[in-house]
């Protein structure tokens, strides 16, 4: 099949966000992902604002190749950069996604490694992401690829403090 990989652009933002929702719905968790509070508007700002909290990838098809629902842009990935107290520069893959249609044709393996090359040109020594225990498919796939999983192999947990909670934490 053919398609490629680009830099989003700020025309993306509907389709990374309708994206998005479908990887919610898709991971059985939409009530996680708010279209209210993540929206179009807030990728805008966010990613492409003059300080971006975020990078984003774009897998497309050519016209003749769209979905069935005529959408060209059938995947993203979206990343950040930060940092390990323990071994320096890293990525950080916040989320990726090809729509069901053209998922086993590449077209994740190719948004993966272009976060890879990213994450390699920036001095970057680690990738590292998340995925839900109940994504077994993910799992194989970036273990396929390589990945290893810190829960098993080292004991992470994966914490955070959501709204009221970080809301609570400022104050004390």
């Amino acid at each position: 099949m053919d398609f490629s990989i680009r830099d989003a652009n700020v025309e993306d933002c509907k389709d990374v966000a309708r994206m998005n929702l479908d990887l919610a719905a898709y991971e059985k968790i939409p009530e996680q992902c708010v279209p209210h509070k993540f929206c179009d508007l807030d990728l805008e700002q966010d990613g492409f604002s003059k300080n971006p909290f975020f990078q984003c990838l774009i897998a497309e098809v050519p016209q003749q190749h769209k979905s069935k629902d005529g959408y060209t842009s059938i995947g993203f990935a979206l990343y950040f950069y930060s940092y390990c107290a323990w071994r320096g520069r890293s990525i950080y893959l916040e989320g990726l996604y090809v729509m069901p249609e053209f998922r086993g044709q590449g077209v994740g393996k190719a948004l993966l490694s272009k976060v890879a090359q990213r994450g390699l040109a920036a001095g970057c020594n680690m990738l590292n992401f998340i995925v839900m225990h109940a994504n077994q498919s993910s799992v194989d796939f970036y273990m396929r690829q390589g990945g290893s999983d810190l829960t098993s192999d080292v004991g992470y947990h994966y914490m955070a403090f959501k709204e009221d909670a970080l809301q609570q934490l400022a104050q004390t």
